[in-house]
């Protein structure tokens, strides 16, 4: 399925009539859409999403859901699509023609028992009537089915499924959200986009369904009196759950200020940098990456002197620890020698006894003999009296062992000898990192302001107003966040007691046989998703290596891929060469988004369905080596149609430029004059021509 053409009429920047002619080609799949920032490249996209999808947009993203839902609801919010201008022009003149439509062609669409060459899909609406019309023709022609499924149905079912739309539409910045995911409310958002674009969720959704008339079937048979109680629980489990959302709308809404303002005071700063000596934007970018390294080398110093800060007790000790050095060795000594004692005491018993043997053979008389005897005895009690008594002024008091003496003697030795050179060289490097973080906070501030400069005292007391603001905005968030644990806990409390007090419930014979068919039906389905999510989950491992090979510069950085699925959460799990999980954290903004690009284009690739891709902000934060992995790698592999909207010589330079360009069928340049904006056609090679063009104008 390829796009041939798509018209505005009066959407939003694009005043009058616009028509794109994408004009799908069969070995060069990619077109290019570029524009400077708000002349309508991020406008296309809702263009797309709206003629699809009307009112049932909210559901293909959580930013049309907020758009709509701060609008006042859909009815005014496709107001806000029609140009500013022309519905001034209405209110003004009543004779003005305010229709806001969107009509686009399919190519090479395949419709089971329908076929046909092409499939035009309009989208209208009048403001003078206040009414939206949905039209669809194959083949030049309205149909019978897409009237008798509905029009909606036959888009949903035969075009794109609005609850993967996202993956086709999507700004490739904002897909790092993807590799951030980790709170168990972000995993199961994953878990749902993995179920919807593996073909899960029609089970899932039946699951939910079952539960519902669990639910119900469980509750009917309630007394009366029991009724009662039941809507105080239900009741509140409502309200706690309204308050739960209301909480998550004000935490979105606050990182989304928060956000903002942080941009803002970016910028208060770079102008701050301006007025107060000059520097550049490279420049302070530079001091801001040397202030974070730094800030890096802090911490791992502290690291270690952490480690030497252990043994820090014993250095202490001093006198102390020479002292129980010297009675372990003394202990470790005696020892030894008490050993070395008894053995020979054992060999002169047995010289003696042997001797005693012997002696016999001398023929010696009784006296003589007695005389010997009483010799070798005294001999044996002499040297066991030596063995034992000898050393008897070492007395064991700690008894070590071996292995524990060779431990302590090696932390000793260690302290006796590099400890103290160790200690000096780590304090001296804090010191000199502590002297440089603090020259490079100086630049920064030095470069922030001048205290004869009018301009830059505003700015800065702008920017300390921004940033206080971020403060109480994070302290909101805070207590937004504790509320919510509480939300939850009481959540939880009332979940428990209702699914207790529905024990009570007695159900009649009818419904307790519904109950048991019903029942039995949810395990059936539940046992169906998991080995589903199972069978899946290692094709979507492969998948996702596979990319990851394929766009990543360091092909030995991620080792493996490890998809767990567990309930109804999933997170994956990237794995070095020694099999230990690789903390996201630790992965730049350029490896996040080089990740999330290869876990999209598998769960693109996972779905089996043939739609072009559309890709605003490309090649975001990646550098040269990995924009060039992406050009060749990814984008002509993606989709069997691709549309690009980036921003010229920032997302796109014209080196990358060349690398894309044997791939590339139709180039666009989005031209805005007189508040309004149109498409102008160029030729493949004229693209950056043109842009030099434009700016050696604006230059002179």
């Amino acid at each position: 399925m390829k796009i041939n053409r798509i018209k505005f009429q009066n959407f939003r920047i694009y005043k009058g009539e616009n028509e794109i002619l994408l004009a799908p080609h069969a070995s060069k799949n990619i077109s290019i859409i570029a524009g400077k920032n708000g002349f309508g490249k991020t406008t296309f996209l809702t263009s797309l999403i709206w003629v699809f999808y009307g009112k049932m947009m909210s559901e293909v993203e959580d930013k049309y859901k907020k758009d709509i839902k701060n609008a006042g609801g859909y009815e005014k919010f496709v107001k806000t699509l029609l140009n500013r201008e022309v519905k001034t022009e209405f209110e003004a003149n009543r004779n003005v023609v305010p229709i806001l439509s969107v009509e686009i062609e399919l190519k090479d669409i395949l419709i089971p028992s329908i076929p046909c060459k092409s499939v035009v899909i309009q989208r209208s609406y009048d403001l003078k009537t206040d009414k939206e019309e949905l039209k669809i023709f194959i083949d030049g022609l309205e149909n019978e089915l897409t009237k008798e499924v509905g029009f909606e149905v036959f888009i949903n079912d035969f075009i794109l499924p609005r609850e993967i739309a996202k993956f086709f539409f999507f700004d490739a910045e904002k897909i790092v959200s993807l590799a951030e995911a980790k709170s168990k409310s972000e995993l199961k958002n994953l878990s749902k986009a993995y179920s919807e674009v593996l073909g899960i969720k029609k089970y899932e959704d039946l699951k939910k369904n079952l539960e519902t008339l669990l639910t119900k079937l469980r509750r009917s048979g309630a007394s009366p009196s029991q009724q009662t109680k039941l809507f105080e629980l239900t009741d509140a489990e409502t309200e706690t759950l309204g308050l739960i959302e209301i909480n998550h709308d004000k935490q979105l809404n606050i990182d989304r200020e928060i956000t903002n303002l942080k941009i803002n005071s970016d910028n208060l700063q770079e102008k701050l940098i301006r007025e107060g000596n000059g520097i550049t934007v490279e420049e302070l970018q530079k001091l801001k990456l040397e202030r974070d390294n730094l800030k890096l080398t802090s911490e791992e110093i502290k690291n270690k002197l952490k480690k030497l800060m252990d043994i820090a007790p014993l250095v202490i000790a001093g006198k102390k620890l020479t002292q129980l050095h010297s009675q372990l060795l003394s202990e470790q000594n005696a020892s030894t020698k008490l050993v070395d004692k008894i053995v020979l005491q054992d060999e002169i018993n047995m010289f003696s006894t042997l001797f005693l043997k012997k002696l016999g053979s001398l023929n010696l008389d009784k006296e003589s003999h007695s005389k010997v005897e009483e010799v070798l005895k005294l001999t044996r009690i002499e040297k066991e009296n030596q063995a034992y008594n000898s050393d008897s002024h070492n007395i064991i008091l700690l008894d070590y062992s071996t292995e524990q003496f060779r431990n302590f003697e090696a932390v000793y030795n260690n302290i006796k000898s590099t400890f103290s050179s160790q200690f000096t060289a780590v304090v001296q490097e804090e010191k000199n990192n502590r002297i440089l973080l603090s020259k490079v906070y100086q630049l920064i501030k030095q470069a922030e302001v001048r205290k004869d400069n009018p301009l830059a005292k505003k700015l800065r007391e702008e920017k300390k107003d921004t940033e206080d603001r971020i403060s109480v905005l994070t302290l909101n968030k805070g207590k937004l966040i504790e509320e919510l644990d509480g939300l939850n806990t009481r959540l939880s409390s009332i979940k428990k007691v209702l699914s207790e007090y529905e024990k009570n419930f007695k159900l009649v014979e009818t419904d307790k046989k519904k109950f048991q068919v019903t029942e039995n039906l949810l395990d059936k389905i539940n046992l169906i998703i998991q080995k589903i999510k199972d069978d899946k989950k290692y094709s979507l491992q492969k998948s996702i290596m596979l990319g990851l090979k394929k766009i990543m510069h360091k092909s030995d950085f991620i080792y493996n891929i490890r998809v767990n699925v567990v309930d109804d959460v999933m997170d994956i799990d990237l794995l070095d060469k020694n099999n230990e999980i690789i903390d996201k954290d630790s992965l730049s903004k350029g490896e996040q988004q080089l990740y999330a690009t290869a876990l999209l284009k598998a769960l693109v690739d996972e779905s089996g369905i043939k739609f072009p891709v559309f890709i605003d902000s490309p090649l975001q934060k990646f550098d040269k080596y990995h924009s060039k992995n992406i050009i060749k790698e990814f984008y002509p592999m993606i989709s069997e149609q691709v549309v690009l909207f980036p921003l010229l010589e920032k997302e796109l330079s014209e080196f990358e430029y060349d690398y894309l360009k044997p791939n590339v069928n139709k180039v666009y340049i989005i031209e805005n004059e007189n508040n309004g904006s149109r498409f102008k056609s160029l030729e493949v090679n004229k693209l950056f021509t043109h842009l030099k063009e434009e700016q050696n104008v604006y230059a002179n």
